[in-house]
């Protein structure tokens, strides 16, 4: 039986990363998620290389937004992502590995303000700036 290679050594290579992170962003849009940013985390912390946060205007448009984007990346990447908080979408995170989601519906999005907890208080709204 063989061991698994350490994390380091299955390190994505920069182009599946960014690739990752465009279907994300693509995917957002296509879904009209609402004030979309993404946060690089490169360099800043070890549990991802992007943090994308975006909105939807109900419960049920998170959960699609959620289920659509789990679904691309299985399709795409062959990589089944992780998802937490869909019966209750309120606050969807789906961790893609390279690229962690966050969904949320408006309310909720300016009570846990994560934006400005990664210090990105005045960061562009993604398609807006």
């Amino acid at each position: 039986m063989t061991r698994p290679a350490p994390a380091n050594d299955m390190a994505p290579s920069a182009e599946s990363v960014a690739a990752l992170h465009a279907l994300v962003m693509q995917s957002l849009d296509d879904d009209q998620a609402q004030e979309t940013i993404s946060i690089p985390l490169e360099g800043k912390s070890s549990i991802a290389d992007h943090m994308v946060i975006a909105s939807g205007r109900s419960s049920r448009q998170v959960a699609a937004m959620a289920q659509h984007l789990a679904e691309k990346i299985k399709k795409e990447t062959g990589r089944s992502a992780r998802v937490e908080g869909l019966p209750v979408a309120d606050w969807v995170l789906i961790d893609a590995g390279d690229v962690i989601v966050h969904l949320f519906r408006p309310e909720v999005r300016s009570f846990y303000n994560l934006e400005r907890m990664w210090g990105f208080v005045d960061a562009p709204i993604a398609g807006n700036a």
